[in-house]
C-alpha cells in the first residue's frame, strides 16, 4: 500500500470525527439545544480552516526560532502552490479542528454562539499551533524525543483542559446545582435526550480513530500494530467501566461506558505505536475506572458542570496516556523504553516535562482568552430566559431541530407562522359553509336527556396496557377518547436511577393518559373495565380520576350536554 495515500485517507477519517463529536454532544444534551451544537461543530472546523491556513499552520510547521518555541510562517500555501506541502497542511488542519471541537460539549447549553466562534478561532490560530509545533513541528520537545504519536497531549489534553476552564468560567446550567433545605449544595442529573445519537457518535469516532492514530504509520506493519493497540485499549476500558459501574450502582451505566470507549482511545493515542498489547490493555483498564471517578469528582465534588464529560475523557486521559508512554513504551524507534520495560526514568521525565509545559501554556492562555471575551464583548453566557427557552431558537431562530416534536414554549412560533397563511387558504367559522359541503346533522330528539350527569374519567396507566384497555372500552360502548403520552411518578417517586453517577431522586416514568367523557355509558362500568384490564397487583398499575363536567358543546352542531356526546 502507498503510505502517502493512506496518510491522506487518514486525514479524511479525522475530518469525519467532527460528525462523531457532534452526535455525542447532541445526544448527551437536551433536544432544545441540538441545532446549536450541530452549528458549533460545523463552524469550529470552518473558522479553524480560515485562521489555521492564514497563520496557524505557519506558526506550527515553519522554521522554529527562539529556542524552538515558535515557528516562523512562510505562507508558502499562498506564494508557491506547487512547492507547498499540501499533505502536511490538510493533515495538521483536521487535527487542529479536533482540538477546537472538544471544548464545545463542556460548555454546551448555556454559551453564546458568538463567544464560541471567537475562542474556537483563537485555539486554531495560536493556542494549538504553538504547542503542537513544540512536539510535531520541529520544536524543543521534539528535540528531547517527547513521544506523543497521535496527540494525547497535543490535541486531547489541550482541548480537555480548555473545556474545563471554559465550563468553570461560564458556570453550571440552570438547575444543575441547587440548595436543599439544610443549605447544602445538591447535584441534580440533567439527562441527555438521545442515548442513541450519543452511541452513534462514539461508533463514528472509534471508526475514524483508526485514521487518527495510524495515518502517520511508516509502513503496513506499523499501521497494523497501531490498529491493534487502538482497538485493545478502548475495548478493555469499556469492559472495565461496565463492571465498575455495575458494582457501584447495581446497573451497568450506558453513558459512562460510552465515555470509557472514548477515554481508552484518547489514552492510547500517545503511545499507540510505542506500546504492546499488554501496555495497551493496562492503559485501557486504568481508563475504565479513571473516567468514572473523574466524572464524579468534577461533577459532584468540584461542581463544574460538564454535560458530556469532555474534561474527564480528553483532559484527564490525554494526560494519563502521555504519562503512560513513559511507563509502557517498548518500541525504541520512538525513543527510549519506558520505566516498566527497563528504560529507566528518562522517558518518563521527558513526558512529564512535556505535560507540564503544554498544560501551562494552555491553561494560562485560555484563561486570559475567556476572560477577555467575557469583559470585552457581550459575555460568554446567554441570559437565563434564553437558556430555558433553548439555544436553538434563542441563538439561531430554529424552532426545533426535531420539527415533529415542538416544545410547548416554541408553539407560539408556529402560531405566528400560521397567521401568515394567505386569507383564501383559511376557512372562517362564520356559518357560511355551503349546505352541500357540510356534514349532515341527524336528529336525536328521542334520545335526548337534558340534565343527564356528565363525568370525565382520566386514567393514568402503563404504556403496554393501552391497546387492551382501548379494545375493552370500545366493547362497553365508549367511542371517544383522548390519549396523551406523559411522564410522571406516584408516591413511590419512581425507581431509583443513576445518570452518570448522579442519583435521580424522582424518576419520571413514561405513562399513557387516557381521557374519556361519558354520560350514556355508566361510570361504574368504565371503572370496572379499566381496573380489570390494568390490574397486575404490582406498584405502578395506574390510577383513575373522576371529575364532574359542567357542560359539553359540540362545535359543528351546537348541541350541548348529553346530546353532544352521542
Amino acid at each position: 500500500m502507498d503510505m502517502s495515500v493512506w496518510y491522506l485517507v487518514g486525514a479524511v477519517l479525522v475530518f469525519f470525527m467532527q460528525g462523531g463529536f457532534a452526535m455525542v454532544e447532541t445526544g448527551l444534551t437536551r433536544a432544545k439545544n441540538a441545532g446549536n451544537i450541530i452549528m458549533k461543530n460545523l463552524m469550529d472546523f470552518c473558522i479553524g480552516t480560515v485562521v489555521f491556513s492564514l497563520l496557524g499552520y505557519g506558526i506550527m510547521m515553519g522554521e522554529h526560532v527562539f529556542f524552538g518555541l515558535i515557528g516562523k510562517p512562510d505562507w508558502q500555501l499562498f506564494t508557491d502552490f506547487d512547492g507547498a506541502d499540501w499533505s502536511s497542511f490538510v493533515f495538521q488542519l483536521v487535527f487542529c479542528a479536533t482540538a477546537a471541537t472538544i471544548v464545545s460539549g463542556s460548555m454546551a447549553e448555556r454559551t453564546k454562539f458568538s463567544a464560541y466562534c471567537l475562542y474556537s478561532g483563537v485555539i486554531s490560530l495560536v493556542i494549538y499551533p504553538i504547542e503542537a509545533g513544540w512536539a510535531w513541528g520541529g520544536g524543543w520537545l521534539a528535540d528531547l524525543h517527547f513521544i506523543d504519536f497521535a496527540g494525547s497531549a497535543v490535541i486531547h489534553m489541550v482541548g480537555g483542559w480548555t473545556a474545563l476552564i471554559g465550563a468553570w468560567l461560564v458556570g453550571p446550567r440552570i438547575g444543575k446545582y441547587t440548595k436543599d433545605k439544610d443549605g447544602k449544595t445538591k447535584v441534580n442529573a440533567i439527562p441527555g435526550h438521545s442515548m442513541t445519537l450519543a452511541a452513534l457518535g462514539v461508533f463514528m469516532l472509534w471508526f475514524a480513530w483508526y485514521g487518527f492514530n495510524a495515518a502517520a504509520a511508516e509502513d503496513v506493519t506499523e499501521m497494523a500494530q497501531i490498529l491493534g493497540t487502538t482497538t485493545i485499549a478502548p475495548a478493555v476500558a469499556t469492559v472495565v467501566c461496565m463492571c465498575y459501574t455495575w458494582l457501584r450502582t447495581g446497573k451497568p451505566d450506558v453513558s459512562m461506558c460510552l465515555n470509557a470507549s472514548l477515554a481508552g482511545l484518547v489514552a492510547v493515542t500517545a503511545g499507540c505505536a510505542s506500546v504492546d498489547a499488554i501496555g495497551a490493555a493496562v492503559i485501557g483498564a486504568v481508563s475504565g475506572v479513571l473516567v468514572v471517578e473523574s466524572v464524579n469528582f468534577i461533577d459532584q465534588k468540584v461542581k463544574i458542570d460538564d454535560p458530556v464529560g469532555a474534561f474527564s475523557v480528553h483532559g484527564v486521559h490525554g494526560l494519563w496516556g502521555t504519562l503512560a508512554v513513559g511507563l509502557f513504551a517498548c518500541n525504541e524507534k520512538y525513543g527510549t523504553k519506558g520505566l516498566f520495560y527497563g528504560g529507566g526514568f528518562r522517558q518518563l521525565g521527558v513526558q512529564c516535562l512535556g505535560i507540564v509545559c503544554i498544560l501551562a501554556w494552555t491553561v494560562v492562555m485560555m484563561f486570559i482568552v475567556f476572560k477577555l471575551i467575557g469583559k470585552c464583548t457581550h459575555g460568554l453566557r446567554v441570559s437565563p430566559e434564553e437558556e430555558i427557552e433553548g439555544l436553538d431558537i434563542a441563538e439561531h431562530g430554529l424552532v426545533s431541530a426535531y420539527a415533529d416534536f415542538v416544545t410547548p414554549q416554541n408553539l407560539s412560533v408556529y402560531a405566528l407562522a400560521a397567521s401568515t397563511v394567505p386569507g383564501e387558504a383559511v376557512q372562517e367559522a362564520d356559518g357560511k359553509v355551503p349546505v352541500e359541503a357540510a356534514v349532515p346533522v341527524y336528529g336525536r330528539k328521542s334520545d335526548s336527556k337534558p340534565g343527564e350527569k356528565i363525568t370525565k374519567v382520566e386514567i393514568i396507566m402503563n404504556m403496554n396496557r393501552f391497546e387492551p384497555l382501548k379494545n375493552a372500552l370500545e366493547d362497553i360502548g365508549v367511542t371517544g377518547m383522548t390519549v396523551t403520552n406523559v411522564m410522571g411518578c406516584g408516591i413511590q417517586k419512581g425507581h431509583t436511577r443513576y445518570y452518570r453517577g448522579v442519583p435521580v431522586e424522582i424518576q419520571l416514568l413514561p405513562k399513557v393518559q387516557v381521557d374519556i367523557v361519558v354520560s350514556k355509558v355508566p361510570v361504574s362500568d368504565v371503572i370496572h373495565t379499566a381496573r380489570k384490564v390494568l390490574y397486575t397487583g404490582n406498584i405502578g398499575d395506574g390510577k383513575i380520576f373522576l371529575y364532574d363536567v359542567e357542560n359539553v358543546v359540540k362545535v359543528r352542531t351546537g348541541e350541548e350536554g348529553y346530546d353532544a356526546l352521542q
